[in-house]
């Protein structure tokens, strides 16, 4: 940390630098205000005392807006008081009172790790509003940054809390906005726009994350792809309801913001009680691909992060859904291990009075009518003797209002006072943060996991949290229903060591780096239409790296969109995941079993190299033939998918560049999986299919090769392997 020396005439006292993996996070350290950001982005280097005091110095804009008195720079929590007139850090008050701050530092602690980063916490007050805050700002080793704050109310009187949020600032040549939207079914879809003067607001309002969450609000460069520009991005990890925005003032400045979006009395802090934001992420990268793996390196470097080989699943909803049989379901187990699938799940309809989604949600007791008489402990053990896990669906957050709980204990059921909330797939949302609602699903999943040894646990979330308030304190109850399903989860697992848990939330309405604190995967989506799913993983990937993201081969005949493709195409997609199957087997031929069980071979052959590379992405023949792949670590070796999406204006496509090797190196380029055994057709294979071709890192990059001449909605794998 340098100290700056008063001919500079800056208006702070000292200035820190923090580097790693390519980032540069330069912020000032005011004396009499909150930290902000001088430079986030690229590396600059080391740069000396005076470079950096030079730089610093010179921070601050000219007054040229026909406004305050002074220079005006937006904190990582920008406030009124200092003269900025776009959105605020803070929003709150004390009974109307205290409703705007001017926070001073009272302490400042730096932790510069070299060029692994480094952390800066600042402490700082307002004794008029009689707040104390905390802001935390850390730059990992994997280049993220990640931003928190605590906000405690040191006055006499409650402090109404309506919002925190932090911001991070990106540079005037952002002029591009990026994000995701989506639906059911149809997840992760991008979208586009001008950064213009204005605030672009995305909200959460679901009570998870959302179908159409932004998950990454980011700014670009126009020229902004997976290999080229630059991006700055921003992740709220919360999984209850939250707030993006990017804002560009009339004065310039470009901010992005993200939080917690909080319901009306929410938050009300009594004295000395402390609230704590959500961990937000800001991402910098020379491209897309460079910002997703920031996100992927981050995980992977977590010790919950899961580094055994991960197992081929197979789940049984869309075989049997609520149809539940024990000589069928075994049928399904034998089909499923001579396959080679590792681990079995048995999805919703075992319980209580759960024949249809109608009523039973909240008991979880084995059903007597359909899995008594030991039927239950038959399938699990059968399942175990064939040589699989055994894992079992839940949706421990919900309630039927046709179930024995409900019936019970209507106080623990989310609700303005004295009326439930619209139904949502005929569910109710149970309020865990009510001591004996908690105690009641932990103890009914914990003596069930123990019981019966099940390995795994896909846990779903299938409605909204609408008017969801707490009977015990007639408040809106999102916040506390969020932080009481984090602890249940890390309670249960806890209590069951070496349990897997799986975040289902319709799909993949529950997708977050704080919901994968808590659990081991994510599914992507119910849609497991392969051409859906391409669009689908591509973008999921943006956040989270492949082995924890669910993605199975389905029917030949797609359940949500009823579209038909060929099972080359749709094993070749489930690849690049955490590789399973969702599929009625037994109704499968003969022939399909044996080409399926082709692949799920494959996959065990290239699942580490898949789990632990680096994704690289690709658009070509303007949007209509897709490119993904995986190098690993080594750059040794790579695994790349092309997909045609739509028939093009020319045919076949071009040569096609492998990006992500190492140019100095020698590679063989092959065609790869069960697809690659067709027989050779010149005209439609590239001259090198039968032999192969050796060609430098280099020339696979800048020039490429020919790849065969692809249909739509089908796909050739290219695995290529270094020489020398």
């Amino acid at each position: 940390m340098s100290e700056l020396p008063g001919e500079l005439d800056a208006p702070w006292e000292s200035v820190v630098a923090l580097r790693a993996s390519g980032v540069s996070l330069i912020l000032g350290l005011p004396d009499d205000a909150l930290p902000f950001v001088i430079h986030w982005g690229a590396d600059l280097g080391v740069l000396d005392d005076k470079a950096l005091r030079e730089l610093a110095a010179h921070a601050l804009p000219p007054l040229a807006t026909n406004g305050v008195d002074t220079s005006v720079i937006a904190s990582v929590l920008p406030e009124n008081s200092r003269g900025w007139t776009g959105t605020t850090g803070l929003a709150g008050h004390r009974s109307g009172r205290a409703w705007s701050t001017k926070f001073v530092p009272v302490s400042v602690d730096v932790a510069d790790r070299a060029d692994q980063g480094g952390s800066v916490t600042v402490h700082a007050v307002d004794v008029d509003a009689d707040l104390s805050l905390s802001v935390s700002i850390d730059l990992l080793p994997s280049g993220l940054v990640r931003l928190s704050a605590g906000l405690t109310n040191a006055g006499d009187s409650p402090y109404t809390l309506d919002g925190l949020q932090l911001a991070m600032p990106v540079p005037t040549r952002a002029d591009l906005l990026f994000d995701l939207a989506g639906r059911w079914g149809k997840e992760k879809v991008p979208q586009w726009r001008a950064f213009t003067v204005g605030t672009h607001l995305r909200e959460g309002r679901h009570g998870r994350t959302g179908a159409d969450a932004a998950t990454i609000l980011t700014a670009g460069t126009p020229d902004l792809d997976f290999g080229q520009g630059e991006a700055w991005g921003l992740h709220v990890a919360f999984s209850g309801n939250h707030r993006t925005l990017a804002e560009r003032a009339f004065s310039g400045e470009r901010l992005l913001f993200g939080g917690e979006l909080l319901l009306p009395g929410e938050i009300q802090l009594a004295p000395g009680e402390t609230y704590s934001t959500p961990q937000t992420f800001a991402a910098y990268g020379a491209g897309l691909d460079e910002v997703a793996a920031r996100f992927h390196t981050y995980l992977r470097a977590r010790p919950s992060h899961p580094r055994t080989a991960r197992p081929v699943v197979m789940n049984v909803w869309e075989a049997v859904y609520f149809d539940h049989d024990l000589t069928r379901i075994l049928a399904l187990a034998d089909a499923a291990q001579q396959v080679g699938v590792e681990r079995f799940v048995l999805d919703d309809g075992w319980f209580g009075s759960r024949r249809d989604d109608t009523s039973g949600l909240g008991d979880w007791v084995i059903a007597e009518d359909v899995w008594g008489g030991g039927r239950f402990r038959a399938l699990v053990d059968g399942v175990k003797q064939r040589g699989m896990q055994f894992g079992l669906w839940f949706e421990p957050e919900m309630v039927n209002v046709a179930s024995e709980l409900a019936a019970s204990h209507p106080e623990w059921l989310l609700q303005v006072p004295g009326r439930l909330p619209i139904d949502f797939r005929h569910q109710q949302v149970l309020d865990l943060s009510h001591p004996g609602a908690f105690a009641h699903v932990e103890r009914q999943i914990v003596s069930l996991v123990r019981e019966y040894g099940i390995d795994y646990i896909k846990w779903d979330h299938n409605r909204d949290l609408m008017d969801a308030g707490s009977t015990r304190t007639g408040r809106a109850g999102v916040h506390e229903q969020t932080l009481a399903t984090y602890r249940l989860l890390d309670a249960i697992r806890a209590a069951c060591p070496g349990l897997e848990i799986e975040s289902c939330s319709s799909g993949g309405a529950r997708v977050d780096l704080e919901i994968l604190n808590h659990t081991d995967r994510v599914w992507a989506s119910d849609c497991i239409d392969a051409r859906e799913r391409q669009q689908i993983q591509r973008w999921t990937a943006q956040l989270l790296p492949p082995e924890v993201v669910g993605s199975h081969v389905g029917a030949e005949r797609a359940h949500t969109t009823r579209r038909h493709f060929d099972l080359d195409f749709r094993a070749a997609t489930a690849l690049f995941g955490h590789f399973g199957i969702e599929w009625d087997l037994t109704a499968a031929s003969a022939e399909e079993r044996a080409r399926l069980a082709e692949w799920v071979a494959y996959y065990k052959t290239v699942r580490t190299l898949l789990h632990t590379g680096s994704t690289v992405r690709r658009t070509l023949e303007s949007g209509d033939l897709w490119l993904h792949g995986v190098v690993d670590p080594d750059h040794a070796r790579a695994l790349y998918s092309l997909t045609l999406r739509e028939r093009h204006i020319t045919w076949p496509a071009g040569r096609v560049q492998l990006p992500g090797l190492d140019p100095a190196r020698e590679y063989r380029v092959t065609v790869a999986g069960p697809g690659a055994d067709a027989t050779y057709d010149p005209r439609i294979h590239p001259s090198w299919y039968r032999t192969g071709i050796v060609l430098t890192g280099s020339a696979l990059g800048e020039v490429g090769v020919h790849v065969p001449a692809l249909d739509p909605d089908t796909a050739v794998l290219l695995d290529v392997e270094a020489l020398t």
